[in-house]
């Protein structure tokens, strides 16, 4: 139980990533007032939680209502993931940690709210973090306990990435954007190896073969 739960933290930390989203948190709501700040960053918490936590639960039924199996969806999965740790290493700011430049003109058109798009969503709630917690639920079905300490440790790295976002001035003043963009890299370094494991999990379950 200690090694999923360690496990389950490793992945959200890297995949919400609260110290990596704070230059976008700082800059989206640059000139704001501080009151009008916490707002946002409350708000956009408990959306992307309220997303994350519907994955929680609907993820694998959803997996297995389309057929698909798990050797499959990690096979998948630990490449989106690999893609994503790539994103971190090179410090890209490209469409799967973050919005596009048309999503982001399609936001400033529709005046929305930038607690939803694009903090909750893709920043917080990203394709990663889905991802991670599909695959982290759906490897202990049969297992109320697991999947609910899973869910548990969840919310809890997104209170990180709240607090994160309220101390968002004092964290950017002590690393700076290098600091950040530095730490990024690294959790990228540990996604990518990640990924890779459920890259070849999926392979073996899928091709018994090859485990000889």
């Amino acid at each position: 139980m200690v090694e999923k739960a360690i496990t389950a933290f490793v992945n959200f930390l890297i995949t919400i990533d609260p110290i990596g989203v704070v230059p976008f948190f700082m800059a989206l709501t640059a000139g704001f007032a501080p009151k009008l700040r916490r707002a946002i960053a409350y708000r956009s918490i408990i959306i992307a939680g309220v997303i994350l936590l519907v994955f929680t639960f609907a993820g694998q039924p959803l997996l297995h209502y389309l057929g698909i199996s798990l050797p499959a969806f990690r096979i998948a999965g630990g490449a989106l993931l690999f893609l994503l740790a790539v994103d971190m290493v090179v410090a890209k700011e490209g469409g799967i940690r973050a919005p596009t430049p048309k999503e982001e003109e399609d936001a400033a058109h529709r005046h929305g709210d930038i607690a939803v798009f694009p903090l909750a969503i893709p920043l917080i709630a990203g394709p990663g973090a889905l991802t991670s917690t599909i695959l982290l639920q759906a490897q202990n079905v049969g297992d109320p306990t697991a999947q609910i300490l899973t869910a548990a440790i969840m919310i809890g790295v997104l209170l990180l990435t709240v607090a994160c976002f309220l101390l968002a001035e004092p964290i950017m003043k002590l690393l700076g954007l290098t600091g950040v963009n530095v730490l990024t890299r690294v959790l990228g370094i540990i996604l990518a190896a990640l990924a890779i494991n459920n890259i070849v999990e999926g392979l073996r379950s899928s091709f018994p073969v090859l485990n000889g």
